[in-house]
């Protein structure tokens, strides 16, 4: 039974290696405008009729002549908003957001996260880097490499091309925080803007802060000609995480996310065209990658649109692909809220108790998530993630030792008792599955086992919990955003990325084959042989994988060696095939005869 256990173990994690790894090709253009496109075009102009493009991607449109502005300014200029969280930097070209960078996250620069040169070159790069001091910027969310005509969040636009290209292109009138900076960081803070030009076209933009949140409230009034608006607020392409310069199966891609009817939807970026359009009551919408969020959080209906944007290569040789939205409230936006900061627990259920559903801990979060709080438990006594893993692993595997002990122990008896179990196998084995003689080989079995006291799926009953802990733990060492970053020792400097000198990848590997091999196996030779081969194909899964993730599932591995060790010594060691006496192998060989012989006898 054990086999089993051990193939399901297999199958299991070969399933969430997989999607983890799953990559879905580009689906064809028709080039017709999606929905997701129009608030889009409405800034930058119709398409060229060169050969057509994305909207989102399409070269912006200077504003014909322009009405005199009336209120407004002169000349571009930046405007930093500092909370206790955030760093953001608005222009007053159109009042949007050109920087948004979270403080208690940081990040590489690019160099430092994809060298240059040949392979052998940026591995040996990137080793070196792991023993020097860092150069770590606060981590920014909007992509650094996003040309200038590209909306940016917060943008707005209207029906009317024309408006929409001139909201895009004022220069907004700073009415809050004129000194160019706003200082948020003990008090809540306001930022606003302000344009009026002849034509009768009159814009409104208050954003307001709070000293130790990632949530931004937004009111927005445009008045054209006398007649108020309802605009729609451009996103842009996002997020910006350069972490995705450098390709990783285990590091989600920016998506599409949404909340509605009591579930969370997800569309990859390469889908966005198949479900360009989400409307109705969303308790958020907007889009994500593996570790931060940018979504809108309406109270009552919204419609959002979806586009992909292929952005040009910036650190690597491959594009990057990313999603950009629109939201259209019902009415114009007033205080609506938008969160553009981590997919951190505690962070996003002071938000929303729903919002902690965008981190995907996959079928297992009910189990997930309490471990994650005993993680962050552990870590606020010992302050290194690594050896709060560490600790977390050898008090999970302790409470599991008497499940485990009570599988071993049952492995062992069956064990034992596989000879005599083996030559009732044989008994019956010639004959058909239909024969009525072939049901006594399971009366024969089902008293062999009642009389050595051996239950066949104690072996493997207690053992579903332990596999389904250690999928649990799979889940969320793979997506908590505390190990990004997070040091543990010597060369692993990130828990978060693999480990740069794959000793702990080849370590489990080695451990994987020792465990296997002084586990109990009523298995035949050929059989085992050919489950030896998990220990290679685990070892190629976790070579990409976070360290964090394969040092818990070596440390696991290590502590079931021990535990293995322990219970042969005392149980004893297993008892030697005899073999069997000469009366029952000529029951064995007489046996299936007289069966065939009865059977030709009654058909005379």
């Amino acid at each position: 039974m054990e086999k089993r256990v051990l193939i399901a173990i297999f199958l299991s994690f070969l399933v969430l290696y997989f999607y983890q790894a799953y990559f879905v090709k580009p689906l064809p253009t028709d080039g017709r405008l999606k929905p997701a496109a129009q608030a889009q075009q409405a800034v930058t102009g119709p398409a060229p009729a060169a050969p057509p493009q994305p909207a989102a991607v399409q070269q912006a449109e200077e504003p014909g002549p322009a009405a005199k502005a009336l209120v407004g300014e002169t000349t571009e200029r930046d405007i930093v908003v500092e909370t206790a969280a955030v760093r953001a930097v608005f222009t007053n070209r159109g009042g949007e957001i050109k920087s948004w960078r979270l403080k208690r996250y940081l990040a590489d620069t690019p160099a430092q996260i994809e060298p240059s040169g040949g392979s052998a070159q940026r591995l040996f790069a990137y080793i070196r880097g792991q023993f020097r001091s860092r150069d770590k910027q606060p981590q920014e969310l909007v992509p650094a490499d996003l040309p200038a005509d590209q909306a940016r969040p917060f943008r707005l636009a209207v029906d009317d091309a024309a408006v929409s290209r001139q909201l895009a292109h004022a220069l907004f009138a700073v009415t809050s925080g004129a000194t160019g900076t706003v200082d948020g960081t003990t008090a809540p803070a306001t930022l606003s803007f302000a344009y009026q030009d002849e034509s009768g076209l009159r814009v409104e933009k208050t954003f307001k802060f709070e000293p130790d949140s990632y949530v931004v409230s937004f009111t927005a009034k445009v008045t054209s000609g006398g007649t108020d608006l309802n605009p729609v607020v451009l996103w842009g392409p996002g997020i910006g995480d350069a972490l995705f310069a450098t390709p990783n199966q285990y590091l989600q891609k920016p998506e599409a996310i949404f909340y509605k009817d009591g579930r969370v939807t997800r569309v990859a970026a390469t889908k966005v065209a198949s479900q360009p359009t989400v409307e109705g009551d969303l308790r958020y919408a907007g889009v994500d990658d593996h570790y931060f969020l940018a979504v809108a959080l309406p109270d009552k209906g919204v419609r959002v649109d979806y586009q992909l944007v292929t952005m040009p290569a910036a650190v690597t040789a491959a594009p990057t692909e990313l999603v950009a939205y629109g939201a259209r409230f019902p009415a114009p936006p007033a205080d609506a809220r938008f969160f553009f900061g981590p997919k951190d627990f505690d962070v996003l259920a002071a938000v929303d108790r729903e919002l902690v559903r965008t981190i995907n801990f996959g079928i297992l979060s009910w189990l997930a998530v309490p471990l994650l709080g005993v993680l962050k438990w552990i870590n606020r006594f010992i302050g290194n993630y690594g050896w709060s893993i560490v600790l977390l692993t050898v008090v999970i595997n302790a409470l599991m030792f008497p499940l485990r002990h009570k599988s071993m122990v049952s492995m062992r008896r069956m064990q034992d008792i596989q000879p005599q179990i083996k030559a009732i196998q044989e008994k019956y084995g010639k004959l058909k599955a239909t024969d009525p003689e072939r049901q006594k080989m399971n009366t024969e079995m089902m008293a062999l086992y009642k009389e050595k006291g051996v239950n066949p799926a104690s072996g493997c009953v207690p053992m579903i919990l332990p596999m389904v802990v250690m999928i649990a733990f799979y889940e969320f060492l793979s997506q908590a955003i505390e190990l990004r970053g997070a040091p543990f020792a010597l060369w692993i400097q990130d828990l978060s990325l693999h480990d740069p000198l794959y000793v702990t990848p080849i370590l489990q590997g080695v451990t994987m084959v020792w465990q296997q091999k002084i586990t109990p196996s009523s298995a035949d030779p050929m059989q085992q042989k050919m489950m030896m081969v998990m220990p290679l194909v685990f070892t190629f899964m976790f070579l990409w994988a976070p360290s964090g993730l394969v040092v818990f599932w070596f440390l696991s591995n290590v502590l079931g060696i021990g535990q293995q060790y322990l219970t042969n010594r005392i149980v004893g060691p297993p008892k030697p095939a005899l073999a069997r006496p000469p009366a029952e192998r000529r029951l064995k060989n007489a046996g299936a005869g007289r069966t065939s012989g009865a059977a030709k006898g009654s058909g005379a």
